[in-house]
């Protein structure tokens, strides 16, 4: 057995259009239906650009298959963060200042990793790894 790559990330949330558009805007994700029998007022996929359903929007009280009280807020429990291998650092630093959201940025010159830190509408922070030429 091993593990080949992350394969999701499920947020709950109770506002769904500013979830989902945070991450299609921010990531250039492309927003679906989740499948059924989930409901798309309950249930709404991002997909990257090769088509994998990468995060996962439950609206709160929605239908879970594995039950556990999860709830928006400033804190995301025993995680602390959720981390994407991305490209394109201007392009996201850009777009978070049309949001006008705060981030961070942090470099780490020894392996060439040019980082973003910012926290979705549900308290989630991401972090964004860049591993691209500056």
């Amino acid at each position: 057995m091993r593990v080949n790559a992350l394969d999701h990330v499920n947020i709950i949330t109770d506002d769904m259009a500013r979830t989902t558009g945070f991450y299609a805007d921010l990531l250039d994700l492309e927003v679906r239906d989740g499948p059924p029998p989930f409901k798309p007022e309950d249930v709404q996929w991002l997909f990257d650009s090769a088509g994998r359903a990468i995060i996962h929007v439950n609206r709160v009280g929605a239908f879970q298959t594995f039950p556990r009280e999860a709830k928006p807020g400033p804190a995301t429990g025993a995680v602390h963060h959720v981390a994407f291998d991305c490209s394109g650092h201007a392009e996201v630093c850009a777009r978070l200042e049309r949001r006008g959201l705060s981030y961070s940025l942090n470099d780490v010159d020894s392996i060439g990793l040019r980082q973003i830190f910012v926290i979705d509408p549900n308290g989630v922070l991401l972090e964004l790894n860049f591993r691209e030429a500056k």
